[in-house]
């Protein structure tokens, strides 16, 4: 199963660590030095397309994690990857 993220970007459920509010963690400190270190390692997708309201962190094959930027709410996200849960 797949998660839908924003724009065109799909992620597979599985590989999904978590979703967080950028608003609501974006003023810690360890939460803007690990963005910080992310974008410096060039694995910062922003796939919102707009201004992005969440973070998704999903394993990947050839990276420690992906961060992907979204303009959907952790809210909306949260219900998809529920929805995605009951399907099976």
């Amino acid at each position: 199963m797949y998660l839908h993220i924003g724009q065109n970007e799909i992620v597979p459920e599985n590989r999904v660590i978590g979703i967080f509010d950028l608003d609501k963690c974006s003023y810690e400190k360890r939460t803007r030095e690990y963005l910080s270190k992310a974008e410096t390692e060039g694995v910062v997708l922003d796939v919102s397309g707009d201004l992005p309201k969440s973070f998704v962190i999903c394993d990947h094959p050839y990276h420690p994690q992906i961060v992907y930027l979204s303009q959907l709410s952790t809210a909306t996200l949260q219900k998809r990857l529920e929805s995605l849960k009951l399907e099976l």
